[in-house]
């Protein structure tokens, strides 16, 4: 990607909305390339789905499909980044390896090789299904909000706390209208508002955006933290009543902290992040699950540091929406990446920059995933 505009050209105003993955990702690719970003958040930076979920990278998972070019671009983002900006120490980001598994009430220990030590419950292992050189994982709140950093104090980024209101295009340009009554004019704007995109008066009419509950909670052990080593758990919990399984994830920190998380289910989307609550039953049965995996996460054996839900982003056809808005000039969205926003962030943002500022995408092609194809349904 080009970083150097032409000097004797006033830099190009873009408003993006959304302080999540999305939208931090593609405020920061876009100020690196030049422009002059206001980034617009409603609450606090990755406070929702950017800071509540699991964080992990795989690169192959989405393969034989429209999304594999999009993983394998933001997999490969994912691990330069980390090394501009020292991710390691600064967010967690590692490594590790992913493992099936199947956890019953009534199953001995297993002594599979697959499994690392401290898995010592009632599990029967499955298959290695990522390894250290397809799978890795972040802090996604950490990331977020470091590359946010870098993008204020390296590439000058301004942040708004408002609530957007509605988007309106104005001659060539576009203006935001912010919830205590202020305007925000730009030459362009990228709507990356995660759930909440169709709540957007501008947008609810021409495509659907909608979200999905899920809950995890993150356990700290009492015990020595380095024993639990960098093992991605893909669970399938079959209980004993005869009620339907369910497919938690595991994921150790390099903190020492274990975060784990549930299935997702369609539910209708809060007026905003703040007013996302965990369901205590489906928190508490995380914590079951997890302590059946391993007795170092029994109750008892852990803290409970926290327990808490969040909406992914979803779409009908289960693919991101990204591109021009439809019949709106200059007026951009970035949503709708499901589970894998975490993953896709790097990627889109550089892509939704190039696409603003050059006209189209040499990152990736993103002809499959715009917003025109609902037109066209």
């Amino acid at each position: 990607m080009d970083d150097n505009r032409n000097q004797h050209q006033l830099p190009k105003r873009v408003v993006v909305c959304g302080g999540g993955i999305i939208g931090v990702c593609t405020a920061y690719f876009l100020a690196k390339k030049g422009a002059a970003v206001t980034l617009i958040e409603r609450s606090s930076i990755a406070g929702a789905a950017s800071g509540k979920a699991g964080g992990f990278l795989a690169r192959h998972m989405c393969d034989d499909g429209p999304l594999s070019s999009l993983a394998h671009a933001s997999f490969n983002l994912h691990r330069s980044l980390a090394e501009e900006l020292d991710g390691s120490r600064s967010y967690g980001y590692r490594p590790l390896t992913a493992v099936t598994v199947s956890v019953k009430e009534t199953e001995s220990p297993s002594k599979s090789p697959v499994l690392p030590p401290w898995v010592d419950g009632g599990v029967e292992s499955g298959e290695i299904i990522g390894t250290t050189e397809t799978t890795a994982q972040i802090h996604p709140r950490l990331f977020t909000r470091a590359l946010l950093t870098k993008a204020v104090t390296e590439y000058g980024v301004r942040v708004v706390i408002e609530k957007v209101e509605s988007v309106a295009v104005e001659g060539e340009g576009v203006v935001v209208k912010v919830e205590k009554g202020g305007d925000v004019g730009g030459d362009a704007v990228v709507l990356a508002l995660g759930p909440w995109t169709s709540k957007l008066p501008e947008l609810s009419s021409r495509f659907r955006v909608y979200g999905k509950k899920v809950h995890s909670v993150v356990l700290e052990p009492k015990d020595d933290g380095d024993v639990i080593t960098p093992h991605a758990l893909f669970a399938t919990y079959y209980p004993t009543h005869g009620a339907s399984p369910i497919d938690p994830e595991v994921y150790p920190r390099p903190t020492g902290e274990v975060y784990i998380c549930g299935p997702s289910v369609e539910a209708e989307i809060p007026d905003g992040p703040d007013l996302v609550f965990p369901d205590r039953e489906s928190t508490q049965l995380l914590k079951k699950v997890a302590g059946m995996i391993s007795s170092r996460l029994k109750e008892g054996n852990v803290r409970t540091k926290t327990e808490q839900a969040c909406y992914m982003p979803c779409t009908d056809d289960e693919l991101p929406i990204m591109g021009v808005v439809p019949g709106m000039k200059q007026c951009y969205v970035a949503s709708g990446h499901g589970c894998w926003g975490i993953l896709f962030g790097p990627a889109t943002g550089a892509a939704m920059a190039e696409l603003v500022l050059d006209g189209h995408s040499s990152i990736i092609d993103l002809n499959c995933f715009s917003p025109a194809r609902f037109l066209r349904a």
